[in-house]
């Protein structure tokens, strides 16, 4: 089986791959981490960044306007030949804080260890996201070199604060509804090459968001009287918010297959061998067995089927010795596509049958609409993985987690989750976690597909 890592070399025109990756690690090491708290952000790290990205993409700077959006994300616009439809090309440079405590390699450190194809590159943002925004720039820079010009206009919108608010992908996504723009096709993160994600398929899969789930979170408050701990009643605060909680979690979601991961089985199990591959390719007749499956086969393909919950933040008393006057948890919801911010909150409520635990929305964004799974767009991504290995089986899914274009569906039919990095799962697993880190090989593929979608070869 062919990887990424071992697939024939592009013939979009050669790129030096030493200085890529030399400039990569030189944004790596520009730590613009972004915080809820937008005062504790230290911002002029992200103008270091956007000074640095100047200095080394002239090409890009010289030939596409640039305007800076909602403070410090970016919108280049590359002016095409027609007036097509254009294309957007998504990615964030604001990275998940992280401190050296527990990394192999300091995470701003960037870091490359190994030989040949088993290079790799630790760093902060070497996955999320800095990977995509770098390698869209590299593809930029090596066809302005050749002297493109697109056939299309194409807009790289880079976001600064997608960790936190994406209040700068919200502001272009309006400019962009302001002037009457409506891209044919936005490509934001989201799903990876993967292997083994499904039993039976011994291809590599590329796994291209086509929706993602909703985020809410909710807050679970018990208000009553307070006290001295020393004599507490039966039911206190904090026992009735964690009766809540285990309530809430006696009480999954139920599952569903969507027309997304309908359309993700069928392809798979086109290609897939075993038990399993009848059932795949027949996700309407099979449905009760593939929701049961789904549910118990990982973490991952559960979440893929249903609205999931994890309570990530709780708060009481603030004394050892005083009962709690308000206890709180904070309850982060991926809402499943089919369902709705308002059908999350009643089961939540029906769930936890206790009408002193008040049940709170704070932020919220529905789930994504199903971007269309065939046609010139979707053809489009398709071609690019093609074209950089013929192997990859390029199959739609539902992106679980939240990304910067949910704010774009408003303005496009078209938005699709993808990078073209091949990943482990372990390698998946450092996301927003330690360790983080990408093969060089696999990275620098990655231009190729982004070389590919730019120029529609």
């Amino acid at each position: 089986m062919s990887t990424l890592r071992d697939a024939a070399p592009s013939t979009a025109g050669p790129l030096d791959a030493d200085p890529a990756v030399a400039r990569f690690q030189q944004l790596l090491r520009v730590p613009t981490m972004s915080r809820t708290n937008p005062s504790e952000t230290d911002w002029p790290v992200f103008t270091r960044f956007r000074e640095l990205l100047a200095e080394l993409y002239p090409l890009a700077h010289a030939g596409l306007e640039l305007e800076l959006v909602a403070g410090h994300s970016m919108l280049f616009r590359w002016r095409g030949t027609t007036d097509a439809a254009p294309l957007v090309l998504m990615a964030h440079y604001d990275v998940v804080a992280a401190t050296a405590e527990g990394w192999r390699h300091p995470p701003f450190d960037a870091v490359v260890e190994g030989d040949g194809a088993e290079r790799v590159l630790w760093a902060r943002g070497a996955l999320d996201d800095k990977a995509a925004l770098v390698a869209i720039l590299e593809a930029v820079e090596a066809e302005l070199a050749t002297g493109l010009t697109p056939s299309r206009d194409v807009y790289l919108s880079f976001g600064h604060d997608e960790e936190t608010h994406g209040s700068g992908a919200q502001a272009a996504a309006a400019l962009l509804a302001e002037r009457g723009i409506r891209p044919a096709l936005v490509l934001d993160e989201g799903g990876a090459i993967v292997s083994g994600v499904l039993p039976g398929l011994a291809r590599p899969s590329a796994m291209i968001g086509v929706s993602e789930k909703g985020i809410t979170s909710l807050a679970l408050a018990v208000q009553q009287q307070g006290g001295h701990a020393s004599t507490p009643p039966k039911m206190t605060a904090t026992v009735r918010l964690a009766r809540a909680i285990v309530r809430l979690n006696a009480r999954p979601f139920p599952t569903a297959i969507n027309p997304a991961i309908a359309e993700m089985l069928r392809i798979v199990g086109a290609h897939s061998s075993g038990p399993l591959a009848a059932v795949f390719r027949r996700p309407r007749l099979f449905g009760p067995v593939l929701r049961l499956v789904f549910a118990r086969m990982s973490d991952e393909t559960n979440a893929l089927v249903r609205t999931t919950t994890a309570v990530t933040q709780l708060s009481g008393s603030m004394a050892h010795n005083a009962l709690a006057e308000r206890a709180e948890a904070i309850v982060n919801v991926r809402v499943a596509v089919g369902s709705s911010i308002a059908e999350t909150v009643e089961h939540v409520r029906r769930a936890i049958a206790d009408p002193l635990v008040q049940v709170s929305v704070h932020q919220s964004s529905e789930p994504s609409p199903v971007s269309p799974m065939s046609g010139p767009a979707w053809q489009s991504i398709v071609d690019a993985v093609s074209a950089i290995d013929a192997e990859v089986l390029s199959t739609p899914y539902v992106q679980t987690g939240a990304s910067d274009s949910r704010w774009f569906t408003g303005v496009s039919d078209a938005v699709y989750r993808f990078t073209p990095f091949e990943m482990s799962a372990e390698e998946r697993a450092t996301l927003h976690a330690k360790d983080e880190r990408i093969h060089v090989a696999t990275w620098l593929r990655g231009i190729d597909f982004y070389r590919h979608l730019i120029a529609g070869r």
